[in-house]
């Protein structure tokens, strides 16, 4: 594969995950956790994706594995509340649990989507610094005929459990993209949280 061929692959794979790559911090979490922590984390949430990639499973149990995987190891509640942005303040506790579960199975099929893509390849585990108010795992995917790249891991323990609350993808932010589209989706709904949480459910 020429490297024109691989850089474009390896573009499509990363806007596959977001649209965009403004950051956005969460608010500040404790510190209590380690370098090594955030590392032995990210390092058992790989593991299993390894696992889930080589597994042989259809795409629907697949699905279901990494919908697993990402429940076990992410702040769900957190990336769903910053997905929602400034109107995650106007839903009631009902709207805002029922929109959390729509929206874990949603990223979780998208995201599945693309670690899907990683069949015949595998993520690895590479170093961990602390950055900012959080600790940053850097991993690289190698992926079959392509050149290896990027992924980071932004994990704190804000939650009172360690769980990692973004991914970065070459550049590309998982928190800022997300909320960009479920904004968008929701301006598209007229703002109608019962609406988007609903067709969330199918997307």
């Amino acid at each position: 594969m020429d490297n024109n061929h691989s850089m474009m692959s390896r573009r499509r794979f990363a806007a596959g995950f977001a649209l965009g790559s403004v950051a956005l911090a969460l608010p500040l979490p404790s510190l209590a956790l380690t370098v090594g922590d955030a590392k032995s984390l990210i390092d058992k949430a790989v593991g299993e994706i390894n696992t889930t990639i080589a597994s042989g499973k259809s795409q629907t149990a697949m699905y279901g594995d990494f919908e697993r995987i990402f429940a076990r190891y992410a702040d769900v509640p957190a990336i769903a509340q910053r997905a929602l942005g400034p109107r995650a303040r106007q839903a009631s506790k009902a709207q805002m649990a029922a929109f959390t579960k729509a929206f874990q199975g949603y990223i979780s099929r998208k995201y599945g989507s693309r670690f899907r893509e990683f069949i015949g390849g595998s993520i690895e585990v590479t170093d961990a610094r602390p950055l900012k108010s959080f600790y940053e795992v850097i991993s690289v995917a190698h992926l079959k005929g392509q050149a290896p790249f990027d992924l980071r891991w932004h994990v704190s323990d804000k939650s009172g459990r360690l769980l990692f609350f973004n991914i970065i993808i070459e550049g590309v932010n998982m928190l800022a993209s997300e909320q960009a589209e479920i904004g968008a989706m929701l301006d598209k709904r007229k703002g109608d949280i019962n609406a988007l949480t609903a067709d969330l459910k199918t997307a």
